[in-house]
């Protein structure tokens, strides 16, 4: 299998990690063009986005979580999506409110304050969308909330989904890295969190 990879961006990292803690070797094929895509494979895709996994048909397949989701049946061992009702459905509802508020958060910041981003503030879209900056603080704000409600749940648990590291701790340390990234550091009050993120860091998985 094929995996059309932009390296510092969290979402294919998300796909790296998830596939590095199950063993799975994938073929990576870096797409980035400066803070771009390349132009042959955004004639290849629809979405004009990464990460796309393509299958050993020829099917491709995007969305970091719809990838995710077609690796755990490939490859059920190490389960990182759940095994029982109760882990299923905790993984997926913080893997969401990880993506939503840790990433998407942190991109408003760098879309819509970034140079290169200047009239791409929205991915995937091939018409000009200028940046808003008012949208920087509210991604800020959204950043700073999203990291004290995983503080105040990394109270009562190792992991953000529970007592076993899993797809939402991947969403998870992507969406903190990149905001770290994007100069948001995490702040120094929020012990539990950064108790986590030390740990989870150490895991080999987050350097594929």
């Amino acid at each position: 299998m094929r995996l059309y990879d932009w390296n510092p961006a969290p979402n294919p990292r998300r796909v790296r990690v998830f596939a590095a803690e199950k063993g799975i070797e994938l073929e990576l094929v870096e797409v980035g063009d400066g803070a771009g895509l390349k132009t042959d494979f955004l004639g290849r895709s629809d979405h004009r986005t990464v990460p796309m996994l393509e299958l050993e048909d020829g099917t491709l397949v995007g969305e970091a979580m719809a990838i995710c989701r077609v690796l755990e049946m490939l490859h059920p061992d190490t389960p990182l999506l759940g095994t029982t009702p109760a882990q299923v459905g905790l993984i997926h509802m913080w893997e969401h409110i990880c993506e939503l508020e840790g990433i998407i958060g942190t991109a408003e910041i760098l879309r819509n304050s970034a140079p290169p981003f200047a009239d791409r503030a929205l991915p995937g879209r091939n018409d000009p969308v200028p940046q808003i900056p008012a949208m920087v603080e509210r991604g800020r704000g959204r950043v700073a909330a999203f990291r004290e409600r995983l503080d105040a749940r990394l109270a009562d648990c190792e992991f953000i989904a529970g007592d076993a590291f899993s797809m939402a701790d991947i969403t998870a340390l992507c969406g903190v890295d990149f905001g770290v990234r994007c100069r948001v550091p995490i702040p120094a009050d929020l012990e539990n969190l950064g108790r986590w993120h030390a740990a989870v860091s150490a895991r080999p998985s987050t350097n594929a």
